[in-house]
């Protein structure tokens, strides 16, 4: 009788380890299949590709905690976990970036750029500075509407500090161009400041040349004006002296290859 008991005992122990073992691997089962991304939307990102942002959201940066578990990085339930009332930060050019879970397999990834006013090119590299002149980020990839600005030389950069021109005034035409190519809506390609103090904007093929600080805002405002009929079209656009009592502009165009 008792050699029953013991037999019966031998086959309870195996039985009650294996039902929570079972009920584990089909919480695991369930959860992975549940919750594993099968959609990712991508808002607000101009510098870095969608691919770009969601390796830096779900596998993390290399050393981070999260690249150490890359095998849970596609799974929302623990992405919500990780990025919990906290953005993503960390990352050359992006301010922050919010990881909003959607549904069980779809996430929304919104990234806050930082606010780039142009670039120059410094030992072999793009170096972007902000709207006060600040160094942002030294990259060798050029991001795409950001002007290049020419025509004046620092002798030195250090990263988060302001950029050391040599003209003060040449500083302030810089920062007074770049906002107001933003408030008037237009993407230039380059601004060059030439030595007599003259400003030129590229866009594309066509150069506005808008002569020195008199009346730049109102120059600048009248470039959406012309600037669509000048599609497809190389050379000019002599806006100098543009102003009340002047408002007619010329274009003078340039045949190919020069």
């Amino acid at each position: 009788m008792r050699s029953g008991i013991r037999k019966k005992k031998r086959w309870i122990w195996p039985l009650i380890l294996l039902v929570p073992a079972a009920l584990l691997a089909g919480g695991i089962f369930y959860i992975r299949e549940t919750y594993t991304i099968r959609e990712v939307y991508v808002e607000g990102n101009l510098h870095y590709t969608k691919e770009e942002i969601m390796g830096f959201v779900m596998k993390g940066p290399t050393g981070s905690f999260l690249s150490r578990l890359s095998f849970l990085g596609d799974n929302s339930l623990y992405l919500s976990f990780i990025y919990r009332q906290k953005g993503v930060g960390n990352i050359p050019f992006v301010d922050t970036m919010d990881v909003s879970i959607l549904s069980p397999d779809t996430i929304k990834i919104t990234v806050y750029e930082k606010a780039l006013a142009g670039y120059i090119e410094y030992l072999d590299s793009y170096l972007y500075f902000d709207k006060d002149g600040y160094a942002v980020e030294s990259s060798k990839v050029k991001t795409l509407g950001v002007p290049q600005v020419t025509g004046f030389t620092i002798p030195h950069m250090v990263l988060g500090e302001r950029l050391p021109v040599e003209e003060e005034a040449i500083f302030d035409s810089i920062m007074n161009i770049t906002s107001l190519l933003k408030k008037y809506g237009l993407t230039a390609d380059k601004i060059h400041f030439s030595p007599s103090g003259e400003t030129h904007i590229h866009f594309g093929a066509v150069r506005a040349a808008l002569g020195s600080g008199e009346d730049m805002e109102e120059k600048i405002m009248r470039l959406p004006q012309f600037l669509p009929n000048l599609t497809g079209r190389k050379g000019t656009l002599h806006m100098e002296n543009l102003n009340d009592d002047s408002p007619n502009v010329t274009f003078t165009p340039e045949a190919a290859g020069e």
